[in-house]
């Protein structure tokens, strides 16, 4: 295992299915890559966006090994190792997708994912 690497996550593409029965769509996904080694950081929130909404964006990074892996923005990720992780089971959706300047066969490649989830800032009463 790298250095600083942690935890493991599945990434989903998510797709949208015609249901004819009901009318609309049904959200479905394929899982494209499993037990992709990660490091997970949080991105702090902004003050003032927490005091003004109810509900605010949370910006996380995320790197992963190996970098050559085809992720594009929309797709998901979810951790699902180790199961005492704070966001087990959770996901995430890519905004954004950064490869290195190695070569994808260089053991060293890794890909920086900019991820976001949408948490409350404030507890209802």
């Amino acid at each position: 295992m790298v250095a600083g690497n942690n935890i493991r996550v599945n990434i989903w593409r998510l797709n949208y299915q015609a249901d004819n029965s009901v009318g609309g769509a049904v959200t479905t996904g394929t899982v494209l890559h499993t037990d992709v080694l990660a490091f997970f950081q949080g991105q702090p929130p902004e003050q003032l966006v927490l005091q003004q909404g109810l509900e605010t964006t949370r910006t996380f990074r995320m790197t992963i090994i190996p970098g050559y892996l085809d992720i594009r923005e929309r797709d998901e990720v979810q951790v699902i190792h180790p199961i005492d992780h704070v966001y087990f089971g959770d996901r995430f959706r890519v905004m954004g997708v950064r490869y290195s300047s190695h070569n994808k066969r260089d053991p060293r490649n890794y890909s920086i994912l900019e991820l976001v989830r949408s948490v409350e800032a404030h507890a209802r009463q």
